[in-house]
């Protein structure tokens, strides 16, 4: 890994910095907090929720995460800063021989497995920032599913950047092995300081024949923060992957998740919501590349702009020579709350082949007045009426999350739409 780590280093220093998309000028590399400990003496990885350091545990009982592990959860970690501060998996799951342990541990007990799948998916060629990921990685979580466990109740990661220009580099690896299922849930959030933030982790997914997996993930940043996130999956015969994807706020957000359909009868549905102010750039874009034959795949993208926001959507699909039969139908839609926010849909598709089929389609307007006169006519204040109006419009996307959590995102975008209208 050092020697990982050391080369790496390397192709950071020979990469530039993405010409494409928002820009990353004002992101200062020498101010970054590379390695953050929780300033607590005895915060460490923890195994019981009550040996966790008392600080750092009410920072999360506040965001009700000890309280959704107990009634929904199969198990739960925490990531504090560049720390993992919990991690633990409920008894009668870990029976079933699945491996639920932070990083640094697995590369000790798994350190097989770790090496045939550590940054294949993405390798430190891929872009520069996954170069500096490679190098400088920090903690989270390495996942295994044996094959023919179907794990009804989620696992849940939840990860806290509070240190003043700070970083967070996890790596997160997931395999479900063959005839699997189960559910995974993300949870970020970051206060704001003075000064950038920077957060660059990396998800490598690897799905198995005949495994179904649904990866959800909700990003809470602060504006100050950089979200320059790579989340990568790779589906074999027959395997499904949902992937939900929910970003508010952040100052900036390049984030791209892929799902490569490898072999035949393989599919996804990328599903995902945008929502900042004032002044922020949203940059994101599914991909999926078409290999195997009789695949399939489904994108869905949502966003609202106001006050000088940039919301950009950019997809590419790629439909090979040889995988064919293959299906694609994309749908981006953008809602805009004045004349100054600009959404942006850039599509990339290519089919190499006569026999598969790709459709995309692409809408953008405003908020209905005719509709917003309904809500305030029955008595609505106009924050409230918006929300109803928002939540609607992403009410496709986060209901494909588990219940509990849509329920905890739709109070987020309620809360944004407080801030935004009032």
């Amino acid at each position: 890994m050092l020697q990982f780590r050391l080369k790496s280093l390397e192709i950071f220093h020979s990469l530039p910095f993405p010409s494409r998309g928002p820009d990353l000028s004002k992101l200062n590399l020498d101010e970054i907090v590379y390695y953050a400990k929780p300033s607590q003496d005895n915060a460490w990885y923890a195994t019981d929720r009550e040996d966790v350091d008392p600080e750092i545990k009410k920072k999360f009982e506040k965001l009700g995460i000890p309280e959704a592990e107990r009634k929904y959860l199969a198990g739960a970690g925490w990531q504090y800063d560049s720390l993992n501060v919990y991690h633990k998996i409920k008894e009668q799951r870990a029976s079933k021989w699945i491996i639920f342990e932070d990083m640094p541990q697995a590369l000790h007990t798994h350190s097989q497995l770790i090496k045939k799948h550590f940054m294949k998916l993405v390798p430190a060629t891929d872009h520069k920032f996954a170069a500096l990921h490679g190098a400088v990685w920090s903690w989270w979580t390495f996942i295994y599913i044996p094959k023919w466990v179907k794990l009804d109740e989620p696992l849940q990661a939840y990860f806290r950047m509070n240190t003043f220009a700070g970083w967070q580099f996890e790596h997160t690896l997931i395999i479900v092995d063959d005839d699997a299922q189960w559910t995974y849930i993300e949870w970020c959030s970051a206060p704001k300081y003075d000064k950038a933030s920077l957060h660059a982790g990396l998800v490598e997914i690897f799905v198995w024949k005949n495994s179904k997996m649904k990866y959800s993930s909700v990003e809470n940043r602060s504006t100050n923060t950089y979200n320059l996130n790579t989340k990568r999956a790779l589906l074999e015969d027959d395997a499904y992957m949902e992937r939900v994807n929910g970003n508010l706020w952040s100052c900036t957000t390049m984030l791209y998740p892929c799902s490569i359909l490898k072999w035949d009868n393989s599919k996804t549905d990328l599903l995902g919501i945008a929502v900042a102010w004032a002044g922020q750039n949203q940059d994101t874009w599914s991909k999926v590349i078409h290999i195997g034959k009789n695949t399939s795949s489904n994108i869905i993208s949502k966003s609202i702009s106001k006050d000088w926001w940039i919301a950009t959507y950019r997809w590419l699909v790629k439909i090979t020579s040889w995988a064919d039969n293959s299906t694609n139908h994309t749908v981006c839609d953008a809602l805009l709350f004045d004349d100054k926010s600009v959404s942006n849909t850039i599509p990339n598709i290519t089919c190499d082949n006569d026999n598969s089929i790709v459709a995309h389609e692409a809408t953008a307007g405003k908020v209905d007045e005719s509709e917003l006169f309904y809500f305030m006519a029955r008595g609505l204040e106009k924050d409230k009426a918006v929300s109803m109006i928002v939540n609607w419009f992403f009410s496709s996307v986060v209901k494909k999350m588990p219940l509990e959590y849509a329920g905890e995102l739709n109070k987020l975008i309620d809360l944004e739409m407080e801030w935004s209208v009032g």
